[in-house]
């Protein structure tokens, strides 16, 4: 039974490409684009038309840093992955990539296990697994060659949170030999939590406990540092490195040293960085714990150079690190002594229209806008033309989007599983209003009619930027 489904009257927007097209989507690909209105077009027929004229056809957002369920601190990130990834679909974006844990003394594959574990039946869109190298030895090295052939091809390492992720140099030195074998990508947390580590302890024996000192400890030169080091490390390895959520105007200089340098080093930026700031770090009455995260927000002068980081292409992704924990009960864990406030933010179901408000804004054009959020982050992780485009051949993940409608983001109306919201009453121009994956509609006019183990597991190719 071949069921088809048409796509009629849009404007079909991709990386490359801005054009009126109708979308024929048959078994969950898209079979065919023509023009609209064209005799070819019109020819078509199939069980359901789906009226887009007016809206935006886009392909679905590809988010490729979530932390669904990751234990933090001495609890858990508030989404699992039923909430988080039925949120994601609401915003818009129907693949997420999110991070398996190794934890030390254990194997990759254990935690890769696990996460599998967390992850199968319960994910509203498809779904793929980077993994995090908490425990460099020869053992996991040669995981990591096991890992790359079945699909799992990034890892993350953390120059931060000594005692918990933390790897010396001498171990991501290891971990960027064996990827420039094996063809994975070192995913890299750049900060310097060795000298963090002593910054905290001064400051709260100085007495300065609130969530404001959060962000002032964790320097953007201590960022910059960290991202200047990472670069040369994975030079001397002669492998690829991307530095995710880079929040520093003095980080992207590195990148984009390196980059002009002609080196394989990539930076992804995330939507609190672009719009909050350490502003709301200080906002009174504990208020300011509701945005730790980290890398922390920076002063609001930073946003321009990461701005045009993006319009350079010195930054090529904007992934969320959505690692939601709610206010009250695991942020207030920190009352008294920020650095017990569990670090991350809730995003997955705000990037796709944050990042429409930036188009509007001037900030970056529409098929920027699909390039930074689909495209890019689909190529960089080994999933396009899969994912990321609205091509024959793709999976049919696509987004009607009304750019005209107005809303203004709140917990009240928000999905994700967290008792605020990171954008509070700010009002935005677009919305995601219909959203398929791989042929399935998830979100109809609005209303979820999609389902928990809809969404499979995706293996991935090595990032399709090397040669």
């Amino acid at each position: 039974m071949s069921s088809r489904k048409i796509i009629r009257g849009g404007l079909v927007i991709t990386a490359s490409d801005e054009i009126h097209a109708d979308v024929l989507i048959e078994d969950g690909r898209i079979a065919a684009l023509a023009a609209s209105g064209t005799p070819a077009a019109e020819a078509w027929t199939a069980e359901q038309v789906i009226d887009a004229t007016g809206k935006y056809v886009i392909p679905g957002g590809v988010d490729a840093h979530t932390h669904m369920e990751l234990p933090f601190g001495g609890t858990f990130a508030s989404d699992t992955f039923e909430t988080g990834t039925r949120a994601a679909a609401w915003g818009g974006t129907t693949t997420i990539v999110d991070f398996a844990v190794q934890s030390v003394g254990h194997t990759l594959r254990e935690g890769l296990d696990a996460w599998h574990a967390k992850a199968e039946g319960n994910c509203a869109i498809d779904y793929g697994f980077h993994m995090i190298v908490s425990d460099v030895n020869q053992e996991t090295l040669k995981e990591m060659d096991l890992l790359v052939e079945e699909g799992v091809t990034s890892f993350k390492q953390f120059m931060a949170y000594p005692g918990v992720f933390y790897s010396d140099d001498g171990q991501i030195l290891r971990a960027m030999q064996r990827s420039a074998e094996n063809g994975g990508l070192i995913m890299m947390h750049a900060e310097n939590g060795i000298a963090i580590d002593v910054l905290v302890e001064q400051a709260l024996a100085r007495g300065e406990t609130d969530p404001r000192y959060h962000g002032e400890v964790r320097k953007a030169l201590l960022e910059a540092e960290a991202t200047h080091r990472a670069i040369k490390l994975a030079q001397v390895a002669g492998a690829p490195l991307y530095v995710v959520h880079v929040s520093a105007a003095e980080a992207v200089a590195e990148l984009a040293r390196a980059r002009d340098e002609g080196l394989n080093v990539f930076g992804e930026t995330c939507p609190q960085y672009l719009f909050l700031s350490t502003d709301n770090l200080a906002e009174p009455d504990f208020e300011g714990a509701k945005y730790v995260c980290s890398t922390p927000l920076r002063p609001k002068e930073h946003q321009a150079k990461l701005w045009q980081g993006l319009r350079t292409n010195d930054l090529q992704v904007v992934s969320t690190d959505h690692c939601p924990f709610c206010f009250v009960g695991q942020k207030e864990l920190g009352r008294g002594d920020f650095s017990k406030i569990p670090n991350g933010l809730p995003g997955v179901e705000n990037r796709m229209d944050l990042l429409h408000q930036a188009v509007v804004d001037g900030h970056i054009s529409r098929r920027r806008w699909i390039e930074i959020a689909c495209a890019t982050p689909a190529r960089m992780f080994g999933m396009y033309p899969k994912k990321g485009t609205i091509a024959p051949g793709a999976d049919a993940d696509v987004v009607i989007y009304d750019p005209h409608a107005e809303q203004t983001v709140s917990a009240e109306t928000h999905h994700m599983n967290v008792d605020y919201s990171a954008y509070e009453g700010k009002r935005l121009t677009g919305r995601v209003e219909t959203v398929l994956s791989r042929g399935e509609l998830v979100i109809t006019e609005r209303e979820y009619t999609g389902h928990a183990g809809h969404g499979v597991y995706t293996p991935r190719s090595t990032c399709q930027y090397l040669n």
